[in-house]
C-alpha cells in the first residue's frame, strides 16, 4: 500500500547496510525537503510528544492528502521527509488504513531511534492520521 515514493527510500534503505549510512541519508532527505513557510509554524500546526519543535500542515487538494512539515532537528526532518513519503498523494480516506508502523518498520527505523524519536514519530503518524480523519 505504500506509494512509489516510499518504496524508493525502503529500496534504498535495503542498499544501506549501516545504520550509520541509513542515518545520514535519513538526515539528507530531511534537507533536500522544502521548507515549511514560517508563518505555519504555529501552535495550531504543532506536533505534542516530540522531543524537538515540530510542525505539520495538511493540504487536501482533488481528495488527495498532502502536508507540509518542519522540525527544529535534522533527523526529525528526515523523519517528516519519510512521512511525507508514506502519506503524500494518498487518497483522503485511505490514509488512516496505511499500516504505518509496520512501513517503518521495514526501514528499521524504531530499533535505531532514542525512545524519544521513535514516541515523536509515533505522535507525527498520530497527527497526520487525526488530520486526515477530520479533513
Amino acid at each position: 500500500m505504500a506509494t512509489p515514493a516510499f518504496e524508493e527510500i525502503a529500496e534504498t534503505f535495503e542498499f544501506l547496510d549501516d545504520w550509520e549510512d541509513r542515518y545520514r541519508h535519513v538526515i539528507e532527505l530531511g534537507k533536500e525537503m522544502a521548507a515549511m513557510d514560517p508563518a505555519l509554524q504555529v501552535p495550531a500546526t504543532k506536533v505534542e510528544g516530540c522531543a524537538s519543535q515540530v510542525w505539520i500542515m495538511p493540504t487536501i487538494s482533488g481528495g488527495r492528502f498532502d502536508f507540509q512539515g518542519d522540525s527544529d532537528a535534522l533527523i526529525v526532518r528526515g523523519l517528516i521527509a519519510i512521512l511525507h513519503a508514506l502519506y503524500s498523494g494518498v487518497p483522503v480516506a485511505e490514509v488512516t488504513a496505511i499500516d504505518a508502523p509496520a512501513e517503518l518498520g521495514r526501514l528499521g527505523l524504531e530499533e535505531h531511534l532514542s525512545a524519544q524519536r521513535s514516541n515523536g514519530l509515533r505522535a507525527m503518524v498520530e497527527r497526520i492520521r487525526l488530520l486526515a480523519a477530520a479533513a
